[in-house]
Protein backbone atom coordinates (compact mmCIF):
# COMPACT_ATOMS: atom_id res chain seq x y z
CA UNK A 1 0.00 0.00 0.00
CA UNK A 2 2.91 2.35 0.49
CA UNK A 3 4.18 2.04 -2.84
CA UNK A 4 0.51 3.06 -4.00
CA UNK A 5 0.70 6.27 -1.98
CA UNK A 6 4.43 7.09 -2.89
CA UNK A 7 2.72 7.33 -6.72
CA UNK A 8 1.06 10.33 -5.12
CA UNK A 9 3.91 12.77 -4.99
CA UNK A 10 5.42 14.67 -7.59
CA UNK A 11 8.85 14.91 -6.96
CA UNK A 12 11.55 14.16 -4.10
CA UNK A 13 10.87 17.49 -2.26
CA UNK A 14 7.43 16.51 -1.31
CA UNK A 15 6.31 14.17 1.69
CA UNK A 16 3.39 13.34 3.91
CA UNK A 17 3.21 13.32 7.37
CA UNK A 18 0.95 10.77 8.64
CA UNK A 19 -0.14 11.25 11.92
CA UNK A 20 -3.85 9.20 13.07
CA UNK A 21 -3.95 6.09 14.18
CA UNK A 22 -5.79 4.58 11.63
CA UNK A 23 -3.89 5.40 8.67
CA UNK A 24 -0.72 4.52 10.47
CA UNK A 25 -1.72 1.67 11.25
CA UNK A 26 -3.17 0.29 7.96
CA UNK A 27 0.04 1.52 6.03
CA UNK A 28 2.48 -0.73 8.78
CA UNK A 29 0.02 -3.25 10.04
CA UNK A 30 0.82 -1.53 13.47
CA UNK A 31 -0.47 0.20 16.46
CA UNK A 32 0.14 2.10 18.78
CA UNK A 33 -0.54 5.74 20.08
CA UNK A 34 2.64 7.68 19.52
CA UNK A 35 3.47 6.20 15.74
CA UNK A 36 4.00 8.87 12.86
CA UNK A 37 4.99 7.84 9.35
CA UNK A 38 6.86 9.83 6.41
CA UNK A 39 6.75 9.23 3.07
CA UNK A 40 8.57 10.71 -0.14
CA UNK A 41 8.11 10.18 -3.85
CA UNK A 42 11.22 6.94 -3.11
CA UNK A 43 11.27 5.99 0.72
CA UNK A 44 9.01 6.03 4.01
CA UNK A 45 10.22 5.96 7.35
CA UNK A 46 8.07 4.54 10.98
CA UNK A 47 8.80 7.10 14.19
CA UNK A 48 7.92 5.72 17.64
CA UNK A 49 8.79 6.20 20.98
CA UNK A 50 10.87 4.13 23.44
CA UNK A 51 7.84 2.51 24.57
CA UNK A 52 6.91 0.82 20.82
CA UNK A 53 10.37 0.83 19.23
CA UNK A 54 11.25 -2.66 19.97
CA UNK A 55 7.77 -4.19 19.03
CA UNK A 56 8.09 -1.51 15.41
CA UNK A 57 11.36 -2.94 14.79
CA UNK A 58 9.94 -6.54 14.72
CA UNK A 59 6.52 -6.30 13.17
CA UNK A 60 6.70 -3.61 10.62
CA UNK A 61 8.43 -4.76 7.50
CA UNK A 62 6.50 -2.04 4.84
CA UNK A 63 8.92 1.17 5.74
CA UNK A 64 12.17 1.30 4.80
CA UNK A 65 13.54 2.95 8.57
CA UNK A 66 11.98 2.59 11.65
CA UNK A 67 13.43 5.04 13.98
CA UNK A 68 13.26 6.26 17.34
CA UNK A 69 11.25 9.10 18.50
CA UNK A 70 12.36 11.33 21.63
CA UNK A 71 10.87 14.46 20.54
CA UNK A 72 8.69 14.67 18.06
CA UNK A 73 8.53 18.27 16.68
CA UNK A 74 12.75 18.33 16.62
CA UNK A 75 13.36 14.84 15.88
CA UNK A 76 10.87 15.17 12.40
CA UNK A 77 11.95 18.58 11.54
CA UNK A 78 15.16 17.28 11.21
CA UNK A 79 14.22 14.20 9.31
CA UNK A 80 12.48 16.55 6.69
CA UNK A 81 15.60 18.80 6.63
CA UNK A 82 17.73 16.33 6.13
CA UNK A 83 15.43 15.03 3.21
CA UNK A 84 15.37 18.63 1.31
CA UNK A 85 11.87 18.79 1.98
CA UNK A 86 9.95 21.95 1.00
CA UNK A 87 6.22 20.59 0.77
CA UNK A 88 4.54 18.76 3.15
CA UNK A 89 1.20 17.27 3.50
CA UNK A 90 -0.97 16.55 6.44
CA UNK A 91 -4.28 14.59 6.45
CA UNK A 92 -7.16 17.52 6.83
CA UNK A 93 -10.06 15.28 7.77
CA UNK A 94 -7.83 14.17 10.77
CA UNK A 95 -5.81 17.21 11.70
CA UNK A 96 -6.83 19.52 14.57
CA UNK A 97 -6.45 23.18 13.90
CA UNK A 98 -4.10 22.78 16.81
CA UNK A 99 -1.86 20.33 15.42
CA UNK A 100 -1.73 22.26 12.47
CA UNK A 101 -0.79 25.11 13.88
CA UNK A 102 1.87 23.55 15.74
CA UNK A 103 3.08 21.77 12.60
CA UNK A 104 3.82 24.37 10.84
CA UNK A 105 5.42 26.46 13.23
CA UNK A 106 7.84 23.80 13.35
CA UNK A 107 8.24 23.46 10.00
CA UNK A 108 8.66 26.94 8.89
CA UNK A 109 11.00 25.10 6.21
CA UNK A 110 8.79 23.83 4.11
CA UNK A 111 5.06 24.42 2.80
CA UNK A 112 2.34 22.79 5.29
CA UNK A 113 -0.39 21.65 3.07
CA UNK A 114 -3.70 20.73 4.23
CA UNK A 115 -6.37 21.01 1.69
CA UNK A 116 -7.47 17.32 1.54
CA UNK A 117 -5.28 15.91 -1.14
CA UNK A 118 -3.70 13.25 0.95
CA UNK A 119 -6.92 12.34 2.34
CA UNK A 120 -8.56 11.42 -0.94
CA UNK A 121 -4.94 9.66 -2.13
CA UNK A 122 -5.12 7.69 0.77
CA UNK A 123 -9.17 7.07 0.76
CA UNK A 124 -8.94 5.78 -2.82
CA UNK A 125 -5.70 3.17 -1.88
CA UNK A 126 -7.98 2.09 1.54
CA UNK A 127 -11.40 1.62 -0.28
CA UNK A 128 -9.74 -1.31 -2.60
CA UNK A 129 -8.87 -4.17 -0.12
CA UNK A 130 -6.62 -6.91 -0.83
CA UNK A 131 -6.91 -10.28 -0.68
CA UNK A 132 -4.77 -10.66 3.12
CA UNK A 133 -7.41 -7.71 4.03
CA UNK A 134 -10.49 -9.25 2.74
CA UNK A 135 -9.17 -12.86 4.39
CA UNK A 136 -8.96 -11.08 7.84
CA UNK A 137 -12.44 -9.46 7.69
CA UNK A 138 -13.81 -12.79 7.20
CA UNK A 139 -11.85 -14.07 9.68
CA UNK A 140 -13.65 -11.43 11.98
CA UNK A 141 -16.72 -12.28 10.80
CA UNK A 142 -16.94 -16.14 10.90
CA UNK A 143 -15.85 -15.28 14.66
CA UNK A 144 -19.03 -12.80 14.73
CA UNK A 145 -21.12 -15.84 13.13
CA UNK A 146 -19.91 -18.55 15.84
CA UNK A 147 -21.29 -15.77 18.76
CA UNK A 148 -24.38 -15.51 17.01
CA UNK A 149 -25.28 -18.88 16.81
CA UNK A 150 -24.27 -19.45 20.54
CA UNK A 151 -26.40 -16.38 21.13
CA UNK A 152 -29.39 -18.57 20.10
CA UNK A 153 -29.27 -20.53 22.88
CA UNK A 154 -28.49 -17.69 25.43
CA UNK A 155 -31.47 -15.57 24.80
CA UNK A 156 -34.50 -15.92 26.84
CA UNK A 157 -36.84 -14.69 28.97
CA UNK A 158 -34.80 -14.37 32.06
CA UNK A 159 -32.37 -12.69 30.47
CA UNK A 160 -31.70 -8.82 29.79
CA UNK A 161 -30.51 -6.65 26.56
CA UNK A 162 -26.97 -6.10 28.89
CA UNK A 163 -26.69 -9.72 29.53
CA UNK A 164 -27.42 -10.65 25.89
CA UNK A 165 -24.68 -8.30 25.01
CA UNK A 166 -21.78 -9.08 27.28
CA UNK A 167 -22.18 -12.35 26.24
CA UNK A 168 -21.42 -11.86 22.65
CA UNK A 169 -18.38 -9.87 23.30
CA UNK A 170 -17.19 -12.09 25.88
CA UNK A 171 -17.75 -15.44 23.23
CA UNK A 172 -16.12 -13.08 20.63
CA UNK A 173 -13.01 -12.45 22.72
CA UNK A 174 -12.95 -15.26 24.62
CA UNK A 175 -12.89 -17.02 20.26
CA UNK A 176 -10.10 -15.01 18.61
CA UNK A 177 -11.24 -11.76 17.98
CA UNK A 178 -8.05 -9.00 19.17
CA UNK A 179 -11.18 -6.43 20.22
CA UNK A 180 -14.74 -5.63 19.25
CA UNK A 181 -15.55 -3.70 16.19
CA UNK A 182 -17.84 -1.35 18.32
CA UNK A 183 -19.92 -0.64 21.47
CA UNK A 184 -22.35 -3.89 20.99
CA UNK A 185 -25.94 -3.29 19.88
CA UNK A 186 -28.26 -5.29 21.88
CA UNK A 187 -32.07 -3.63 21.58
CA UNK A 188 -35.19 -5.41 22.31
CA UNK A 189 -39.13 -4.96 22.25
CA UNK A 190 -39.74 -0.88 22.30
CA UNK A 191 -35.93 0.07 22.15
CA UNK A 192 -35.90 -2.00 18.98
CA UNK A 193 -36.91 1.01 17.03
CA UNK A 194 -33.68 2.74 18.23
CA UNK A 195 -31.18 2.02 15.63
CA UNK A 196 -28.39 2.88 17.54
CA UNK A 197 -30.32 2.01 20.92
CA UNK A 198 -27.88 0.90 24.05
CA UNK A 199 -28.24 -2.21 25.85
CA UNK A 200 -30.72 -1.81 28.96
CA UNK A 201 -31.41 -3.41 31.84
CA UNK A 202 -35.11 -4.88 30.57
CA UNK A 203 -35.48 -7.60 30.15
CA UNK A 204 -36.09 -10.43 27.61
CA UNK A 205 -39.93 -10.50 26.67
CA UNK A 206 -42.61 -12.74 25.13
CA UNK A 207 -43.32 -11.35 21.42
CA UNK A 208 -39.77 -9.34 21.51
CA UNK A 209 -38.09 -8.54 18.77
CA UNK A 210 -34.14 -8.30 19.41
CA UNK A 211 -31.70 -6.36 17.08
CA UNK A 212 -27.99 -7.00 17.32
CA UNK A 213 -25.54 -5.00 15.83
CA UNK A 214 -22.07 -6.35 16.93
CA UNK A 215 -18.54 -6.99 15.18
CA UNK A 216 -14.95 -8.55 16.08
CA UNK A 217 -11.70 -7.32 14.99
CA UNK A 218 -8.96 -9.55 13.24
CA UNK A 219 -5.39 -8.43 12.46
CA UNK A 220 -7.18 -4.72 13.05
CA UNK A 221 -9.70 -5.46 10.48
CA UNK A 222 -13.16 -4.77 11.51
CA UNK A 223 -16.28 -6.78 10.98
CA UNK A 224 -20.02 -5.56 10.90
CA UNK A 225 -23.52 -7.58 11.03
CA UNK A 226 -26.68 -7.31 12.12
CA UNK A 227 -28.97 -9.72 13.17
CA UNK A 228 -33.13 -9.59 14.26
CA UNK A 229 -35.19 -12.71 15.65
CA UNK A 230 -38.28 -12.96 17.98
CA UNK A 231 -38.92 -14.48 20.98
CA UNK A 232 -42.38 -16.54 21.85
CA UNK A 233 -45.23 -15.25 19.19
CA UNK A 234 -45.28 -12.51 16.39
CA UNK A 235 -47.58 -10.90 15.18
CA UNK A 236 -48.55 -10.27 11.29
CA UNK A 237 -46.93 -7.07 11.08
CA UNK A 238 -44.12 -8.27 12.70
CA UNK A 239 -43.84 -10.68 10.10
CA UNK A 240 -44.82 -8.21 7.24
CA UNK A 241 -41.83 -5.67 8.75
CA UNK A 242 -39.17 -8.10 8.92
CA UNK A 243 -40.60 -9.29 5.65
CA UNK A 244 -40.03 -6.19 4.15
CA UNK A 245 -36.48 -5.65 5.54
CA UNK A 246 -35.26 -9.33 4.22
CA UNK A 247 -36.80 -8.28 0.78
CA UNK A 248 -35.13 -4.35 0.41
CA UNK A 249 -32.06 -6.11 1.82
CA UNK A 250 -31.65 -9.00 -0.59
CA UNK A 251 -32.47 -6.77 -3.80
CA UNK A 252 -29.50 -4.26 -2.77
CA UNK A 253 -27.14 -7.24 -2.13
CA UNK A 254 -28.26 -8.44 -6.08
CA UNK A 255 -27.93 -4.78 -7.04
CA UNK A 256 -24.09 -4.45 -6.52
CA UNK A 257 -21.27 -4.76 -8.87
CA UNK A 258 -18.61 -3.10 -10.07
CA UNK A 259 -19.31 0.24 -12.01
CA UNK A 260 -22.75 0.58 -10.27
CA UNK A 261 -23.39 4.26 -8.62
CA UNK A 262 -23.43 3.61 -4.68
CA UNK A 263 -26.73 5.66 -4.60
CA UNK A 264 -28.77 3.43 -7.06
CA UNK A 265 -27.68 0.36 -4.95
CA UNK A 266 -29.42 2.62 -1.77
CA UNK A 267 -32.53 3.41 -4.16
CA UNK A 268 -33.08 -0.34 -5.00
CA UNK A 269 -33.88 -1.02 -1.53
CA UNK A 270 -35.34 2.26 -0.32
CA UNK A 271 -37.53 1.82 -2.81
CA UNK A 272 -38.95 -1.63 -1.40
CA UNK A 273 -39.78 0.04 1.86
CA UNK A 274 -40.91 3.38 0.49
CA UNK A 275 -43.71 1.34 -2.14
CA UNK A 276 -44.41 -0.82 1.32
CA UNK A 277 -45.63 2.33 3.12
CA UNK A 278 -42.66 2.59 5.22
CA UNK A 279 -40.11 4.84 3.85
CA UNK A 280 -40.43 7.41 6.62
CA UNK A 281 -39.50 4.99 8.97
CA UNK A 282 -35.78 4.02 7.29
CA UNK A 283 -33.39 7.32 7.54
CA UNK A 284 -30.07 6.34 7.37
CA UNK A 285 -28.12 5.38 4.68
CA UNK A 286 -27.89 1.73 3.54
CA UNK A 287 -24.50 0.70 4.17
CA UNK A 288 -20.88 1.81 4.48
CA UNK A 289 -17.35 0.71 3.55
CA UNK A 290 -15.38 -1.54 6.24
CA UNK A 291 -11.94 -1.62 7.51
CA UNK A 292 -9.49 -1.13 9.88
CA UNK A 293 -12.46 1.58 10.56
CA UNK A 294 -16.13 -0.09 11.34
CA UNK A 295 -17.42 3.11 8.63
CA UNK A 296 -14.90 3.99 5.84
CA UNK A 297 -15.75 5.01 2.13
CA UNK A 298 -17.60 4.10 0.11
CA UNK A 299 -21.09 5.07 1.18
CA UNK A 300 -24.14 3.70 0.22
CA UNK A 301 -26.79 6.43 0.75
CA UNK A 302 -29.21 9.03 -1.39
CA UNK A 303 -26.62 11.74 -1.94
CA UNK A 304 -23.85 9.76 -2.76
CA UNK A 305 -21.46 10.69 -5.54
CA UNK A 306 -19.20 7.53 -5.42
CA UNK A 307 -19.39 4.26 -7.93
CA UNK A 308 -18.52 0.82 -6.88
CA UNK A 309 -15.27 -1.12 -7.51
CA UNK A 310 -14.28 -4.30 -7.18
CA UNK A 311 -12.36 -4.90 -4.13
CA UNK A 312 -14.88 -2.73 -2.25
CA UNK A 313 -16.55 -4.21 0.83
CA UNK A 314 -20.14 -2.67 1.97
CA UNK A 315 -22.38 -3.07 4.46
CA UNK A 316 -26.05 -3.91 3.56
CA UNK A 317 -28.00 -3.13 6.37
CA UNK A 318 -31.50 -1.23 5.38
CA UNK A 319 -34.02 -0.90 8.48
CA UNK A 320 -37.34 -0.03 9.56
CA UNK A 321 -37.93 1.67 12.90
CA UNK A 322 -41.24 1.78 14.04
CA UNK A 323 -41.09 4.29 17.45
CA UNK A 324 -43.13 3.09 20.30
CA UNK A 325 -43.29 -0.21 18.41
CA UNK A 326 -40.19 -2.13 17.32
CA UNK A 327 -37.45 -2.21 14.88
CA UNK A 328 -35.76 -4.01 12.03
CA UNK A 329 -32.70 -4.20 11.00
CA UNK A 330 -30.51 -6.77 8.43
CA UNK A 331 -27.01 -6.16 7.92
CA UNK A 332 -24.42 -8.72 5.63
CA UNK A 333 -21.11 -7.61 3.72
CA UNK A 334 -20.66 -7.47 0.44
CA UNK A 335 -17.37 -7.78 -1.45
CA UNK A 336 -17.91 -5.98 -4.81
CA UNK A 337 -16.65 -8.07 -7.86
CA UNK A 338 -16.81 -7.35 -11.42
CA UNK A 339 -20.41 -9.57 -12.51
CA UNK A 340 -21.84 -9.16 -8.91
CA UNK A 341 -20.21 -9.67 -5.24
CA UNK A 342 -19.39 -11.86 -2.89
CA UNK A 343 -21.57 -12.01 0.39
CA UNK A 344 -19.29 -12.30 3.46
CA UNK A 345 -21.74 -13.04 5.88
CA UNK A 346 -23.23 -16.28 6.51
CA UNK A 347 -25.82 -16.54 8.94
CA UNK A 348 -29.45 -16.93 8.52
CA UNK A 349 -31.73 -14.41 8.03
CA UNK A 350 -35.30 -16.15 7.48
CA UNK A 351 -36.97 -14.79 10.60
CA UNK A 352 -35.99 -16.86 13.78
CA UNK A 353 -38.48 -17.47 16.49
CA UNK A 354 -36.85 -17.91 19.31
Amino acid sequence: MLEKLKAFFSDKTTAALIMSEENVCYFTSFHSTNGYLVVTGDKSYFLTDSRYIEAAQNKIISCDEILLLRNMKADISELLKKLGITTLHLESERTTVARYNEIAKAMDFAETVCDGRLDSAIDEIRKIKTQAQVDAIVKAQRIAERAFDHILTFISTEKTEKEVALELEYFMLRNGAEALSFETICVSGKNSSLPHGVPSDKKIENGDFITMDYGATVDFYHSDMTRTVAVGEVSSKQVEIYETVLKSQLAGLEKIKAGVPCSEVDAVSRDIIKNAGYGEFFGHGLGHGVGVEIHELPTLNPSSKEILKSGHIVTVEPGIYLPGEFGVRIEDMALVADNGCVNLTNCEKKLIVL
